[in-house]
């Protein structure tokens, strides 16, 4: 997999936990967008990115139970967009899951 946010990676620390999460989210919405679209390319792309920015936060995560949810996040959305979905996630259960890290990203930038 090649490096898509290479210019990101130096100062992808310097985000909050909230707005690391909140962005592999964007990459998942859009993600979710190209599937329903059916353009596979684009999906593809999108999940790799959103993979990409979810190892770029492990790196950064100090706290065990973060780094635990990180780790497991990224299990279920390789076996959601590569695999055979046996954890049953749903486009709905994805938007539910990130929107709270939008949500609360959105609160501590004020």
């Amino acid at each position: 997999m090649k490096i898509q946010h290479s210019n990101l990676k130096d100062r992808w620390g310097e985000l909050s936990f909230f707005e690391q999460m909140a962005n592999v989210g964007s990459e998942v919405e859009r993600a979710l967008s190209w599937k329903e679209k059916e353009n596979k390319q684009y999906c593809l792309l999108a999940f790799e990115r959103a993979l990409e920015l979810l190892d770029f936060t492990s790196e950064t995560v100090k706290e065990i139970h973060r780094l635990r949810e990180i780790k497991r996040l990224r299990e279920v959305l390789v076996d959601y967009f590569a695999s055979d979905n046996i954890y049953g996630s749903t486009p709905q259960s994805w938007h539910n899951y990130f929107y709270a890290f939008n949500y609360a990203a959105r609160v501590s930038v004020k």
